[in-house]
């Protein structure tokens, strides 16, 4: 990060409602500030329902260009970006408009402070894990992506119990009996696996969390590894309609033959945290922890 921020990239959620009056005030804001600020495609497409997208920026040129990034929307908004700018080192500062965000920490209603504090260098920058996972039949590479939460392997809604075979560091694992298999980032901790029953880790803990969904085995268990294990991932028979998603948003058939191959990815994404902030707080808060249950 430079001393002083100077460019900031902007990316909004796809909502035409909100959208245009809160650009409205950030821009203005931002100028006032002596800061300069470009968007993204679909951002521009939003402030100016019909006009020209053209006007916005490609995400990868944004992140180039930005001292950071600024993504008003949800998590999911911030998985798209974050898969959008690659291996940049930019960082983002996230903003949520919804009412559950693990990664976009910081309230609309708290969005000018943070950018007080954040023109101020009141602020750090986390490193969050991720990894690369690659689909792969026989030696021919069919797919890559960086993850930020996870990779899925499920089935569809009509297909029967996976049998999924998996190897650490070329060696067998085990074959696990189950719905379909989670390998998540700390950072993903909070999100599916943690509905499937995994653990929650801090951010900051070097780690891949294996997570099966539904084990019909009650000994296959959730399991915590070190971010230096490299993990494959085959199906140990055919069992028809597989797939593999990505972080909840891109998806490909898992067919017999083919392997994901999961390592940590030498590409961190990096995100702003202001000195308010606490991951803890953060828990406690969205979820509900000291709070009554009904």
């Amino acid at each position: 990060m430079p001393e002083r921020i100077r460019k900031v990239g902007i990316i909004t959620k796809r909502q035409p409602l909100r959208a245009p009056a809160i650009l409205r005030g950030l821009t203005r804001w931002l100028s006032r500030h002596g800061i300069q600020h470009r968007l993204d495609r679909q951002t521009a497409a939003v402030w100016r329902p019909g006009g020209d997208a053209g006007a916005g920026e490609d995400r990868g040129a944004l992140a180039a260009w930005a001292d950071v990034i600024l993504v008003i929307g949800g998590d999911g908004t911030l998985l798209s970006v974050a898969r959008d700018i690659g291996p940049s080192r930019t960082p983002i500062l996230g903003v949520n408009l919804g009412s559950l965000g693990f990664l976009t920490e910081i309230p609309l209603e708290g969005l000018y402070p943070a950018l007080t504090g954040l023109l101020a260098g009141r602020f750090t920058v986390r490193r969050r894990m991720r990894l690369k996972a690659e689909i792969v039949r026989g030696s021919v590479s069919l797919a890559s992506h960086e993850v930020l939460n996870e990779v899925v392997v499920s089935k569809s809604a009509i297909a029967r119990v996976l049998d999924i075979n998996v190897d650490v560091n070329g060696r067998f694992m085990t074959t696990f009996k189950a719905d379909g298999m989670i390998v998540s980032t700390p950072t993903g901790s909070t999100a599916y696996s943690l509905s499937a029953g995994g653990p929650i880790v801090d951010p900051s803990v070097d780690a891949m969390i294996l997570c099966p969904i539904c084990p019909h085995t009650l000994s296959n268990r959730p399991v915590v590894m070190p971010d230096r294990s490299r993990i494959g991932i085959r199906l140990a028979e055919n069992h028809g309609d597989v797939h593999v998603t990505i972080d909840g948003q891109v998806g490909s058939p898992f067919l017999p033959g083919h392997e994901i191959r999961i390592a940590k990815s030498r590409h961190p994404l990096r995100l702003v945290q202001l000195p308010d902030k606490d991951y803890f707080e953060m828990l406690r808060q969205k979820l509900k922890w000291g709070g009554r249950v009904r």
